[in-house]
């Protein structure tokens, strides 16, 4: 089977429709999401309807869980803090309730898969190798897939050495010999440096992950959120990848 990973749409419908059209030309069986389709992005409700129609699976992240008043905000910056206030003014009754009966962690055949990690799936961040094997160690799975940093990577445990790190486009991971722990980046708000919206292809029978990486009208996304009243930083910070 090969599916398609994304992850931290953020309602960005313009980066999502590029991965979209990206993920169409490979013809996956599967697309899955790790969550946090809303918040910061202008799009709420599109990137919603569009996960839901396109997706085999889903998460729900810390932002759609802010955005439904279903978590406390209280370790949120400003910025994120005032986009998730914003978000819940423009998200509909029908996309609330679907995200409300979401998870922030699910399974499948030789994969576990978490918004955040293991140990934490709703707000931990895997940005360290000592975190990565803490939530290696925690899990049984051949491969663990995680969102929430926005950073793409992959970390590789052979029961001795952890290997890997950032994994920026056409990095292509041989699974087959080691447990990894992998995060696609961000499709909406990426954060390792590149501003180009992030997947991952995983060919779960060859035992391969590719990093892809699109480009998007990031111009047209920061004009709808500054035309909708959205911070001027969370839109000046699309063009840089930060």
């Amino acid at each position: 089977m090969r599916v398609a990973v994304i992850s931290d749409i953020h309602g960005n419908l313009h980066a999502l429709e590029a991965v979209l059209a990206d993920v169409t030309a490979e013809a996956p069986d599967e697309i899955w999401c790790l969550g946090d389709v809303v918040g910061y992005g202008p799009s709420p409700n599109e990137c919603c309807a569009r996960t839901r129609e396109v997706s085999s699976l889903v998460l729900v992240g810390n932002h759609d869980l802010a955005a439904i008043g279903s978590i406390s905000t209280e370790e949120f910056s400003p910025l994120a803090l005032r986009s998730a206030e914003w978000t819940a003014e423009h998200l509909d009754a029908e996309h609330a309730a679907w995200l409300r009966g979401l998870a922030p962690e699910a399974a499948r055949d030789g994969v576990e898969l978490y918004h955040g990690s293991p140990r934490d799936p709703v707000w931990e961040y895997v940005l360290s190798e000592a975190v990565a094997l803490l939530c290696l160690h925690d899990t049984k799975a051949p491969l663990v897939l995680v969102g929430h940093s926005h950073v793409a990577l992959a970390l590789g445990w052979d029961g001795r050495e952890l290997d890997g790190g950032l994994s920026p486009a056409g990095t292509d991971v041989e699974l087959g010999t080691r447990r990894w722990l992998v995060n696609p980046g961000s499709v909406g708000q990426p954060r390792d440096g590149d501003p180009r919206a992030a997947w991952l292809l995983i060919d779960i029978a060859a035992g391969r992950a590719a990093f892809r990486r699109v480009p998007y009208a990031i111009e047209q996304t920061q004009a709808e959120m500054r035309d909708g009243g959205l911070p001027d930083a969370l839109a000046d910070r699309l063009a840089h990848g930060v």
